[in-house]
């Protein structure tokens, strides 16, 4: 299955499971860094569809991921978003961020972030580019992998 082959396929097969919930909406698909982006608009099934800390969010971009892998896709990445959740989610991080980086340079001292997702890693990082006099790291393995936040040694 080729590259617009796989867009198609997981934007029908997304729409086909949110069909079967009862909602018949038009799921917009794009790619990006060879990763599919779903966008499905707001409806009066948000909170459904994102789940507690977004969970069933994530297991619909599984799902997808997997039906894409057995069919062999040329791509097989996923990112699906309900109403902008991960945008308005990713906006409200960035603006933590600012504030720890804020701290650190404040105090001088390096702040041990909670650990969290590959996507929110990436967010933590780009923000903290930003100053120049910080730095990042990413320690930890698996679900207690977590971002430090440093002044640069000079």
């Amino acid at each position: 299955m080729n590259r617009e082959e796989s867009i198609a396929f997981a934007q029908k097969y997304l729409e086909d499971i949110l069909a079967f919930f009862g909602l018949n909406t038009v799921v917009t698909a794009t790619c990006e860094d060879e990763v599919i982006e779903l966008a499905v608009p707001s409806t009066h099934l948000n909170g459904f569809l994102i789940g507690q800390q977004g969970a069933t969010l994530k297991a619909l971009q599984s799902v997808i991921a997997m039906a894409l892998r057995n069919k062999e896709a040329e791509l097989a990445r996923v990112s699906v978003d309900i109403a902008n959740y991960k945008r308005h989610r990713a906006e409200q991080l960035e603006e933590q961020v600012r504030e720890w980086c804020k701290q650190v340079m404040e105090t001088g001292e390096s702040m041990e972030l909670r650990p969290m997702g590959a996507a929110d890693r990436r967010v933590v990082h780009q923000v903290v580019t930003e100053y120049g006099s910080l730095e990042t790291e990413s320690k930890g393995e698996g679900r207690d992998r977590h971002v430090v936040i440093s002044q640069q040694e000079a």
